[in-house]
């Protein structure tokens, strides 16, 4: 029997909503979302989300003949993501956003997109995660980057699929601060008693005066500490090779990651 958590109303008191998708279309609406994941280090043909809108839900999918996001750097890692902005600098630069390797540099240069990069806000999705040993789901923002430091990251829902045991799960959260001078890393990994692959709702408040963590309208954690730039939603599956006793890779394709609903919204000051 399914124990989804239900979905909040669309109204929220106390805030104004600024971004809606419910994937009620039949195809997604790029003026909200670019169908690729970091594409500055590999290519938007390599890095391009494989997804489907069915029954008003996303599927972000990884599929047995999906090619590695960025061979180079990141192995033999796949990824799906959506994410409302990019920017890097030229070709053979250093620029750009979430410089996850040392080594990374700038394969394909991007124009700098803004689809939705607020600053400050109530943002909350309502998901099914997985609980298949070479996933991981996500939601989480980033800063623009338009400056380097301006790189820290608010996460309210990182799933590994590895830590989702029978009754219970290893959830994390939190901040990281990537080159963010003033931010200090303050991220976590805590066990609760719930079935993350029903949909339940996560969500974070993010102002001036910090940053508070919701799991089904809970709060979880609040954080002093507040990024105090513009950023942007970041929302992926990944595959991350696993082996078993044997050696060999285990494989269970297709894994499909479902999104009912995004939002954002803006306090009414």
């Amino acid at each position: 029997m399914s124990r989804d958590f239900p979905r909040n109303p669309l109204e929220k008191e106390g805030f104004r909503l600024i971004f809606n998708d419910d994937f009620n279309q039949s195809e997604l609406d790029l003026t909200k979302w670019l169908p690729f994941y970091l594409p500055q280090w590999s290519s938007r043909e390599r890095s391009k989300a494989n997804y489907r809108i069915e029954n008003s839900e996303l599927k972000l999918l990884i599929t047995e003949n999906q090619q590695p996001w960025c061979p180079e750097l990141n192995g033999e890692i796949k990824v799906s993501n959506l994410q409302t902005g990019v920017y890097s600098g030229p070709r053979g630069s250093k620029l750009g956003q979430h410089r996850f390797s040392e080594h990374c540099t700038v394969n394909e240069e991007q124009a700098p997109e803004h689809l939705f990069i607020p600053q400050y806000g109530y943002f909350e999705i309502r998901v099914k995660g997985l609980a298949t040993a070479e996933n991981v789901c996500a939601f989480w923002m980033i800063g623009f980057e338009d400056h380097p430091e301006r790189s820290a990251e608010i996460c309210p829902f990182e799933l590994k699929g590895w830590n989702v045991k029978e009754k219970t799960c290893i959830l994390g959260y939190g901040l990281r601060a990537f080159s963010d001078p003033l931010i200090q890393d303050e991220f976590f990994e805590r066990e609760f008693e719930y079935d993350p692959t029903d949909y339940h709702i996560y969500g974070f408040e993010w102002s001036k005066k910090g940053v508070s963590f919701f799991l089904d309208n809970q709060l979880i954690h609040h954080s002093s500490q507040s990024p105090s730039y513009p950023m942007q939603m970041m929302l992926n599956i990944y595959e991350i090779p696993q082996k078993n006793s044997d050696g060999k890779k285990e494989k269970h394709y297709p894994y499909e990651f479902s999104v009912d609903y995004v939002r954002g919204y803006q306090r009414i000051e």
